[in-house]
């Protein structure tokens, strides 16, 4: 299943039933056709008594590409990065805590970018790749176009012991180590696609 955080829903396309949990606040639609996708989403994300949307196929992959269909599709990377006192990187940024990513540069790894945006993001060095992560993906809206973005995560190790420097000129005000006890005002004030990826903190 694929979760795509819109606005204040959650979209969740899927080939598997048993993945839909009814409720109150959730709907499934069958979907054939990549028309019919495109009409019950327009149709669906303005109704506010929905909060998780399924949208089922048989083919997943599938699914996903038609969706991205509707999007300017943008690719980002960063990462869940962990130090030798087992504390989590952290930034806080447009009054939200948040992990460090950015935008994969044209002709750039996905790798590459995504330790190349947590040393500008946060002034560090000596990192290295555990792990891949499950992507996520949300959208937003600039000028009226439709953004879908998909972040690719991965989790890290860094052995610099160095003083943390905020890229100030992207926004960030705060970079900190935080210990698993120290979560719980980041799960208080983050997105929702972060959270995913925090699932990930044992």
């Amino acid at each position: 299943m694929v979760k795509v955080f819109s606005l204040n829903k959650t979209i969740c396309l899927t080939s598997n039933l048993m993945d839909y949990q009814q409720k109150k606040d959730t709907v499934l639609v069958r979907i054939h056709s990549l028309d019919e996708l495109k009409m019950m989403y327009d149709e669906l994300v303005t109704k506010n008594h929905f909060i998780e949307v399924y949208y089922y196929h048989e083919n997943e992959k599938l699914l996903l590409s038609s969706f991205s269909l509707a999007f300017k599709v943008i690719e980002a990377a960063g990462g869940l990065v962990k130090n030798k006192k087992g504390e989590y990187l952290f930034i806080f940024r447009n009054g939200k805590w948040d992990l460090p990513k950015g935008k994969i540069e044209k002709g750039e790894g996905i790798k590459t970018a995504a330790i190349r945006e947590v040393e500008e993001e946060c002034g560090v060095s000596k990192l290295k790749i555990t792990k891949e992560l499950e992507s996520t993906y949300h959208t937003y809206h600039v000028e009226e176009k439709a953004i879908l973005k998909r972040t690719y995560w991965f989790e890290m190790f860094c052995e610099d012991e160095s003083q943390l420097v905020p890229q100030l000129e992207e926004g960030i005000t705060q970079v900190k180590w935080l210990s698993k006890n120290d979560l719980q005002q980041v799960l208080d004030n983050t997105y929702e696609s972060i959270k995913e990826v925090l699932k990930n903190i044992h």
